[in-house]
């Protein structure tokens, strides 16, 4: 990885952008969003595509929506050794390969960088009875199976944590009563039609609807307050001892050239340095989370056991 920082930190943008016009061979860089148009992997997929401008030209996004991004990487691994194509990817992918039995995983692709970071809130519509994490956690410990939560796909970063949040509680996971999406809009119609307790979608997904009054926070996932949402406090605050950070990133075709390889993780890493990318994780909320080469390779690695462990802990894998 630190060769791969040194050569874009050192390089001019001619030479980085002459390289992934070699690569390119002429051809438009197509980026893939593994899912419906608004949520984490859209946005960041239109937030590059503004980002790669002045790097790669015009970059075309496209989405292809269903089962946590496993529709859209099993279609994405047929591109073979083609570098114009890219994918949005993150745990949340991880999750849905497992919960899916998916027949591929990210092993059948390459691994570019890790982009972003971005944490959960645990939200209800605004004239919901439950005020605070205290209240929920009451409602959790009288009938679990009662409080019905709204989120993302299957095994997913959204189940994942409902399921954490149960066992903090001292309840049994496996008994979460967990209505997936294939969107967070699709999420949020099941939540505000009364078909759900509470919300678990990512904040820079809901935020506009805090903001609008639309639902309340409860909690969110991390360590510390955000500043996002200054007044809304963390799980740990209300007694539910859960910490949890979604990340995203992005992928290139499994049998693209060493040579093909390192020009693509040059573009992305000169593109997170851009002004457009800087902008971007501010406006959103989004933590910066730059991993590329070799390390980032390896976090994949890790990050699959992982989850395959929690899921099986949970209750909710393959």
């Amino acid at each position: 990885m630190l060769a791969t920082l040194l050569v874009v930190s050192t390089a001019p943008s001619e030479r980085t952008g002459s390289a992934t016009h070699d690569v390119l061979a002429g051809g438009q860089m197509r980026l893939m969003a593994p899912a419906a148009p608004g949520g984490g992997w859209d946005q960041t997929s239109r937030e590059m595509q503004a980002a790669l401008r002045d790097l790669t030209g015009r970059t075309e996004v496209y989405n292809v929506a269903g089962a946590g991004g496993t529709i859209g990487l099993s279609q994405f691994v047929r591109f073979g050794d083609d570098p114009t194509q890219l994918m949005t990817t993150g745990l949340i992918m991880l999750g849905a390969v497992e919960a899916n039995g998916s027949e591929h995983s990210l092993d059948d692709t390459t691994p570019l960088a890790r982009l972003t970071t971005d944490y959960q809130a645990v939200v209800v519509p605004a004239e919901s009875p439950l005020r605070s994490t205290a209240d929920l956690v009451a409602a959790m410990r009288a009938d679990l199976s009662a409080v019905s939560m709204a989120g993302g796909s299957a095994g997913g970063v959204e189940q994942i944590l409902a399921g954490l949040m149960a066992e903090a509680v001292g309840q049994d996971p496996a008994q979460v009563s967990y209505v997936a999406h294939s969107g967070g809009g699709e999420a949020l119609t099941t939540l505000l039609s009364g078909r759900a307790t509470i919300g678990i979608s990512g904040l820079s997904e809901i935020e506009p609807q805090i903001e609008a009054g639309t639902v309340r926070a409860l909690a969110v996932s991390s360590a510390q307050r955000l500043p996002a949402v200054p007044d809304v406090p963390t799980l740990g605050e209300g007694g539910v001892d859960v910490e949890l950070e979604n990340w995203r990133g992005v992928v290139a075709p499994a049998a693209i050239s060493d040579e093909e390889e390192r020009a693509l993780e040059d573009v992305v890493v000169a593109m997170a340095r851009t002004p457009a990318w800087q902008d971007a994780l501010a406006r959103r909320g989004w933590g910066d989370a730059l991993l590329a080469g070799p390390e980032f390779e390896e976090f994949v690695q890790s990050e699959q056991a992982r989850v395959s462990q929690v899921l099986t802990e949970l209750g909710v894998g393959s």
